[in-house]
C-alpha cells in the first residue's frame, strides 16, 4: 500500500490519507464574509473526497491585520455562521478542515483601504516594499488575545483544526526572520527572542482550544538570504514549537514567499528543509512546493521527508488532481 494513501494522526484526529489541500487565499471577498462564491469553491476542490485534509486559506485575525480587503474573516463573532458552512461542505464532501489564521504585518496589498501597516521593526518589506511602523510593547502583548479569540471562533465554527500562520513574510515571520526583525528589547535579537511571540501566541491558542484540538503551525523555515533565517535555526524552532504544544509543522517558505529557491524546479523542493526539521520532532511534518505527480508526493514520503504532503497549484489547475492521484497509487487508473 502507498504511504500517501494510509491515515494518519494529527493529535486525536485522524485523516483518511496523507494528501492535504493547503491553504491557497482567493482572496476575493469583498467585506471578508463567507460568500456563496467562496462555499461553491471548496465544494468544487473538495467534493471527490480525496483530501485527507483540507486547510483554509489564512483569514486575518483582527482589521489591522488584513493583508487585503477582499480577504477572509476570523476577526469578528458574527464572522462564525458563515464558517460554519464551510467547515460543513468540505466535512460532507469526506474531508477534514483546518482554519488558518494570520496577522500580515507590513505585508498588506489593496487600494488604499487598510490601515496603516505594522511591523516588528521600521523595515521595508521585501515583497512589498512598504515602510511599516514599529509596533509598540504594548501592541505586541496584544496579539495573542487575538489570536486566542480567532481560534475560538474557528473551533464554535465546527472546524477540526487550526493553523497559525508563520511564513510567506507575514507578520509572524516578520518576527522570527532577522531581515525584518531589528528589535533590541525581548522580542528581537536571539533566536529565542524572536519565536518569543509566538510561543505566547501557541499557549493563548492551547489554552483556549483544549489539549485535544489540533493546532498547526505553518513556518517559513529559511530566507536563503545571508544573514536570514537559516534550516538550523527553524529546526530549533520547531523543536520549541512542539514542546509549547504544536500537534503538526507545516513547512514553507519564508520572505521569499512560496517559489522554489535558486529556481530550484525539482518535485518537493522545499525538503531541503522539512526532513532535518521532521528528523528533529516527533509530531507530523507537512511540505508543499513542487509537486505534480502522485509518485512525486510518494517518493517524498518514502525519503523520509514528510508525513504529508500539500499539493496546490495542480489543484488550482485540476480539481480532481487529487482523486486522480489516490486512484493511480491504489492501483484504479492513471494521472
Amino acid at each position: 500500500m502507498a504511504i500517501l494513501t494510509t491515515p494518519l494522526k494529527i493529535n486525536k484526529l485522524t485523516i483518511k490519507n496523507r494528501l492535504v489541500m493547503p491553504p491557497m487565499a482567493l482572496a476575493n471577498l469583498p467585506d471578508g464574509y463567507v460568500n456563496e462564491k467562496l462555499i461553491d469553491y471548496y465544494d468544487e476542490k473538495s467534493k471527490d473526497s480525496a483530501f485527507g485534509l483540507v486547510i483554509i486559506e489564512h483569514s486575518y485575525i483582527s482589521r489591522e491585520g488584513r493583508a487585503k480587503p477582499t480577504q477572509l474573516s476570523v476577526a469578528a463573532d458574527d464572522t462564525v455562521e458563515g464558517l460554519k458552512k464551510l467547515a460543513d461542505i468540505i466535512h460532507r464532501n469526506g474531508s477534514k478542515a483546518v482554519m488558518q489564521i494570520n496577522h500580515a504585518g507590513s505585508f498588506i496589498r489593496g487600494e488604499g483601504e487598510n490601515p496603516p501597516c505594522v511591523a516588528p521593526s521600521e523595515v521595508p518589506h521585501p515583497i512589498g516594499g512598504l515602510i511599516p511602523r514599529e509596533m509598540t510593547k504594548e501592541e505586541i502583548e496584544e496579539l495573542p488575545g487575538l489570536f486566542r479569540a480567532a481560534a475560538r471562533r474557528v473551533k464554535a465554527a465546527g472546524f477540526d483544526g487550526v493553523e497559525i500562520h508563520s511564513a510567506h513574510s507575514y507578520l509572524l515571520n516578520q518576527f522570527y526572520s532577522p531581515l525584518t526583525n531589528k528589535r533590541t528589547d525581548e522580542y528581537g535579537g536571539t533566536l529565542e527572542n524572536r519565536i518569543r511571540l509566538h510561543l505566547e501566541v501557541i499557549k493563548e491558542v492551547r489554552a483556549e482550544v483544549g489539549q485535544d484540538f489540533p493546532v498547526m503551525l505553518r513556518l517559513g523555515a529559511c530566507d536563503f538570504e545571508e544573514g536570514g533565517i537559516t534550516v538550523e535555526d527553524s529546526v530549533f524552532a520547531a523543536k520549541a514549537f512542539e514542546e509549547a504544544g504544536i500537534d503538526a509543522i507545516d513547512i514553507t517558505g519564508s520572505m521569499k514567499g512560496y517559489t522554489a529557491p535558486d529556481g530550484n524546479a525539482e518535485e518537493g523542493y522545499f525538503s531541503i528543509m522539512s526532513r532535518p526539521i521532521k528528523l528533529a520532532v516527533s509530531i507530523p511534518v507537512l511540505l508543499t512546493g513542487g509537486i505534480v505527480t502522485a509518485a512525486g508526493a510518494e517518493r517524498m514520503l518514502e525519503s523520509g521527508n514528510a508525513d504529508l504532503i500539500g499539493v496546490g497549484r495542480m489543484v488550482m489547475k485540476d480539481s480532481h488532481w487529487a482523486k486522480k492521484a489516490i486512484d493511480e497509487l491504489s492501483g484504479n487508473s492513471l494521472i
